[in-house]
């Protein structure tokens, strides 16, 4: 058995059973992929793939615990070259974040402008995607940090911290009949029609509950994962915009009136995430303190050791979060 074919057989799982497509994302051929898949099978003595003629078709049983093994020894793997390059040049590797387009937009400039000159050498890769796929990224090791406000709580395997608190805004053209209410409330807010963000993206759960809560259902005609789409259609009349708060810039969006909401929506808190086992070299660390301050290296080597999310959620217990 050789790591090679293990890495292929992970490849192929997570290439939709396409080994041409895996032999070019690996710059190698596919006979090549296939014959090692064939050789590791022989030596195992059970099939990894199912096949119907010369096409995979789907994960045997056995193979979907051998891929799952596969990838925790290639995660390990994984994490034995990034101690060596720390001792051999702590200052140089790469640094890969999966995120949503509100932090990517809005929370990480600043912060990745900051480590970019802190760190030159260091090559730094962002995707962007559903919270789903952010989390699962992380978890199978695709990036090295997941940063999201929801999503990332179904993946137990995930080291979760809190980084920030944020609540939203209400967003209408001016004169909007909302810009003459003395006190904005959830009935008032019900009454228009909402553009707001796609469910299961930035905190979009707590204005759900906010509604539900009172018993009232705010007929949602538009919705999108972009807050920049959500104030294009809402400068177009479609209806009235919840957004982050951070998601809107005073000297940008200057045609539109921001109404605060913060006494209306419980406040989310945006996490980040990464694998359990992950070797944090110290230009992670230092991107992790950049973004949250109070994730010192102490907290984060004690977050570490925690070996469930209560033992985190205790470790956070009372600690003051920034707002953004």
């Amino acid at each position: 058995m050789k790591l090679q074919q293990l890495r292929y057989i992970w490849e192929v799982a997570h290439h939709d059973l396409n080994v041409s497509a895996t032999a070019q994302s690996l710059f190698t051929s596919q006979p090549g992929i296939s014959k090692q898949i064939r050789l590791l099978e022989d030596e195992l003595g059970v099939e990894v793939f199912a096949r119907s003629g010369k096409h995979l078709t789907r994960v045997t049983p056995a193979g979907e615990r051998i891929i799952n093994t596969a990838g925790e020894i290639l995660r390990k793997c994984e994490s034995i070259k990034q101690i060596a390059q720390e001792f051999s040049n702590e200052r140089k590797g790469t640094l890969s974040i999966a995120t949503t387009h509100t932090q990517a937009r809005y929370a990480l400039p600043p912060v990745i402008s900051n480590f970019i000159r802190q760190y030159p050498d260091v090559s730094l890769h962002m995707h962007q995607g559903t919270p789903t796929q952010i989390a699962e990224m992380a978890a199978d090791g695709t990036v090295d940090f997941a940063i999201a406000t929801e999503g990332l709580e179904l993946f137990g395997d995930l080291v979760m911290m809190p980084c920030y608190r944020w609540n939203r805004c209400v967003i209408v053209p001016q004169g909007h009949p909302l810009t003459k209410v003395g006190k904005l409330t959830l009935e008032t807010l019900a009454e228009h029609p909402i553009v707001t963000y796609v469910f299961g993206f930035t905190g979009r759960s707590k204005l759900d509950e906010a509604f539900s809560q009172r018993g009232l259902s705010p007929k949602v005609v538009f919705t999108a994962a972009d807050a920049d789409v959500i104030k294009t259609y809402v400068r177009l009349g479609l209806g009235v915009g919840i957004v982050a708060k951070m998601a809107v810039d005073p000297k940008l969006d200057a045609d539109l009136v921001m109404l605060d909401a913060g006494e209306l929506f419980e406040p989310s808190v945006t996490k980040l995430g990464f694998r359990r086992g992950t070797f944090l070299r110290g230009f992670m660390c230092d991107f992790i303190e950049a973004f949250a301050p109070h994730l010192e290296r102490k907290i984060l080597a004690q977050a570490i050791q925690c070996r469930n999310k209560a033992e985190l959620e205790e470790l956070f217990q009372g600690v003051e979060l920034p707002e953004h």
